[in-house]
Formats: structure tokens, sequence, C-alpha cells
């Protein structure tokens, strides 16, 4: 395997700080040496090139190296929520091929428990020993050192899981490299080539599950120091940025909301000039917010627009959006955007419309191991949506206007309201429900649950302990509303825009 940048920084700056976290710090070279040992272990929960190995998305330095090390020893790693009941693990764990685990404190529980059914090794970091669990100190120590991994194994890009309407969660592999590539030692090599953010130390702010603070990865490959901020704090991430001199970041509106609810004074406090790049995407912001943080942060922001499944197909800087307040951006190489009616019929521009984007084959949208999936994505052959209706300007900017897809964007995150509607029906006082997004002050949207009772009225503290058993918390109605009916349109199918228009006073049903 030729040298790494960070490899380069293990033999350069060995004492130099790489990768620090709320708990410590690692040098370059105890980087390099974790990698190297953590790589080592992890062929021996996978050693089959099919064998990926769940890694639980605890922000903490553990999840980075053990990701880091997949990539380096061609082990497949999944990024799984640290949220999830223990049935949901199994569910995905059995989805994705995954013949190991490492988990941190905050999933623990039901990593545990979804190993000891599924007969799988378990790594835990941060949290006693139990059970059969490896400790994360101890299963490093007992690696080589150096490196001694098999050479010519096949890529294996780390796998995210994303809901679908069907109320299934789906993974899809990452999208950090374009092309086909030789081997893994070929695909670490090429993603280390672009890492996406200016040099300098980059913060993590957001749950190592999701794909945008993933992107870390990159940056640590290429060599260029990361600091993973454990769990959102307004003031805590001012004080990381000062402390750090940190250059760039990836955020959502609701960190931007929080930061701008601190006193002025406080504000103040910190020097936030060595920023480059804040990253935000996960969901639209909203236009004040959006001035707000220009004018505290200068114009360093950039939005990008996309998903996880495609990767991002539009970007646009904090000039551009001055200039064209609202849009996304205009559509990135190799993607082209395209506005569709009803009959799949183009729209010329300004016309509102599905928004649709053609790529090449192997840049378009793809679901693992779930083909009918990938292809209900697709509009025609090379063309694929993501659910949103909008139109585009003249000048190619893309407007967002609605969603057609049942899907509520919270805080950044995906929501699938047939999740929870699936888990709902089974009450035994639900005859009907239907989970729409209405507005949230912090998280821009939040699930509401309309629920048609069969019989007595039950509390909505008893249909939320229902809810949470079966899946994880933040997948759970944040409220409950009786009604005497569901909304439908003429064909009798549910109109949920129609259910969500009183509660956002607008044509325009979605945060933003």
């Amino acid at each position: 395997m030729s040298l790494l940048p960070l490899d380069r920084r293990a033999q350069e700056t060995p004492e130099e700080p790489a990768l620090a976290d709320d708990f410590g710090v690692l040098s370059w070279s105890g980087l390099a040496d974790q990698v190297a040992r953590a790589a080592a272990r992890l062929l021996e929960f996978a050693p089959g090139p099919g064998d990926r190995i769940a890694v639980l998305g605890d922000n903490a330095i553990p999840t980075l190296v053990a990701h880091l090390a997949g990539l380096r020893a061609g082990v497949g790693t999944v990024a799984t929520s640290r949220n999830l009941t223990s049935g949901e693990l199994v569910d995905q764990i059995t989805d994705a091929g995954v013949t190991g685990i490492v988990a941190g404190p905050a999933g623990a529980g039901a990593a545990l428990d979804a190993a000891r059914e599924l007969g799988l090794p378990i790594v835990t970091h941060g949290t006693p020993l139990v059970g059969h669990a490896f400790d994360w100190d101890k299963w490093l120590a007992a690696a080589p050192a150096g490196n001694t991994l098999p050479t010519g194994r096949p890529a294996r890009p780390p796998l995210v899981y994303t809901s679908g309407t069907t109320g299934r969660a789906r993974g899809t592999e990452v999208r950090w490299v374009s092309g086909p590539v030789a081997d893994s030692a070929a695909y670490l090599t090429a993603m280390s080539a672009r890492p996406g953010f200016p040099p300098g130390t980059h913060l993590v702010c957001g749950p190592l599950q999701h794909n945008a603070p993933l992107t870390s990865l990159r940056h640590l490959a290429a060599g260029q120091p990361v600091v993973v901020l454990g769990r959102y704090d307004a003031e805590s991430f001012l004080s990381r940025v000062q402390k750090w001199r940190v250059s760039s970041t990836v955020m959502v509106p609701t960190h931007f909301q929080r930061l701008l609810a601190l006193p002025e004074d406080v504000r103040a406090r910190y020097d936030v000039s060595s920023l480059r790049q804040v990253s935000h995407t996960g969901s639209a912001c909203p236009p004040d917010v959006k001035r707000a943080m220009i004018d505290w942060f200068g114009p360093v922001l950039t939005e990008s627009y996309g998903a996880s499944e495609a990767g991002t197909v539009a970007r646009i800087s904090s000039t551009e959006w001055l200039a064209h307040p609202g849009s996304v951006g205009r559509v990135r190489p190799p993607f082209e955007v395209l506005v569709t009616d009803d009959e799949g019929g183009q729209l010329p521009s300004g016309e509102r419309g599905l928004l649709a984007f053609r790529a090449p084959d192997d840049q378009g949208v793809r679901y693992h191991a779930d083909p009918d999936k990938t292809k209900a994505a697709y509009l025609s052959p090379g063309v694929f949506t993501l659910g949103d209706i909008g139109y585009i300007d003249t000048d190619g900017y893309i407007f967002i206007t609605d969603r057609a897809a049942d899907v509520v964007v919270s805080g950044g995150v995906n929501l699938y309201p047939a999740e929870s509607e699936a888990v709902l029906r089974r009450h035994p006082a639900v005859a009907e429900v239907a989970v729409i997004g209405v507005p949230d002050p912090d998280f821009g949207e939040s699930l509401r649950a309309l629920v048609v009772v069969a019989g007595a009225e039950p509390p909505a503290d008893e249909l939320d302990a229902f809810c949470r058993e079966h899946l994880a918390a933040y997948k759970c109605p944040k409220s409950y509303e009786v009604v005497p009916e569901l909304l439908r349109n003429a064909m009798g199918k549910l109109d949920k825009r129609a259910m969500r228009r009183p509660y956002w006073g607008s044509e325009r049903t979605i945060a933003g």
C-alpha cells in the first residue's frame, strides 16, 4: 500500500494532534498505530470479502478509528444509529451481512442484546465490560503492530442506512469516490485525495451515524486533524472552534438556531475567525437564520442538497445564496436537473414540478440488496428523484417548494412516517393513523400522529410508550392528536399535504 497522508503525518509530525474527542487526544503516530491494529482485528471478525462490521455512531475517537480501519483493511463498515432498539439493530445487521459489532456507551445495551441473539462478537468502548464483549483498548493491544494486512482486497465503502417510504430502513454506500477503483488501497488513496474541506482542523458536531458527519473520515485520511464534539451544545461548539482554530465543520439549521439563541455577550466571547467553510445540509434553512449566520460567521456557509443514496447533487455558496435567496444552488456535474409534470414531461424554467436528476449509471441512486427500491427511485432509465417539488430559475438555480415523498426532516434527520404508522396500527385502540410533519421551533419539523380511535381514547403517553417499545425514540411522534377521520383525495388515498396545511398556514407545508 502506498504511503497515505496520515502515514506521512505519523512519520513527519508524530506528536502533533490528529484526532480529539471529549475525553482525549490521539497524535498522528497514535492514530496510525490504532488504525493498523484495528484493521488487523477487524479482519478476524470479517474474513470474507462480503462481511461487514457494524459501528454504532457514538461521537468518540474509536468510531472514526474503526471506520478508517475498515477502509484500510477492505472490511465494509456499517454506520449504525446508536439510538436503535435491539430489534431494529438485528434487522439492519442481518440485512447488511454484519459479522461483528463495535459499540460505544450510548448504544451498548441494544448492541449487546443484538450480538447475543445473533451470536456475533462485539467490542465496546467507553462503557464497563459486560457479558461476552471485548474491551476496545485490550482488543487493540492484542493486535500485531505494523502493516500486516493482505493486499488486493476489494474496496468496501461504508454503508449508511436511510429509511424508506415502505417503513423499512435500507442501506446505501457512501459516495466519496466516483468511478471504479482497483482495491481497498486504491479507494483509500482516492478518498484522501479529495477531502472536501479546506486544510486545517475539522469539527464534527453531528452524530457519526450519518453520512455528512462521516465525511470527516476523508479529511482525516488526507492528513488533516479532526475534533469530535460528543454532544452538540452551542457554547461548547464555539469553545472548540476557538480552542482548535477550526477551519471547517458540517451543521444543520437546528445547530444555527441554537447558536443564535445564545446571549449576545456569550457569542462575543469566542473567536470564530478561523472558520473557512461551514457546510450545512439535512434540511432547508429559514432565510432569516441563514442571513444572521452569514452576518456573524462571514460568507463561509456552503449549502449542499442531495441524499445519502445519491451524494451531493447541488451546492450554493453564501455569495450565490445572497443573490438567489432560498435556492439550494445549481446542479453539480455529472448530474443534470429536470423538472417534470405528473405525466413525466419536462417543464420549462419557472414551472413547478417534481425535481429529477439524470446521472451516469455509476452515480445514480442504489440501495443495498434491494433492487425493487432502487428501481422505484427512477422515473425513467438514468433519471431519479429524491422526492422534492420545486422549480429552476432562468440562471439554473434550484428552488424547493414542497415535498412529494412521505418524509419529515427534523433537525436534519430524515424521518419516515411509515415506520411509526406501522407500529401504531398494531395498538388495539388505533383504528387508523397518519403521521405528518408539523412546525417545530427547534427542529424545523417534528412528527405528529393523527389518530382515529377504535373505542375508548387512549392516553397519548400510552401510545408513545407503545411506539418506543418497537422503534428508536427519535422515530416516534412528538405529539398525538385524536381526529374523527383522516383526509383523503378523490382517489381515496391519504392526503398528507392537506393534513399538514392547517398546521403550516400556507401552501408550503415543509420547514425552511
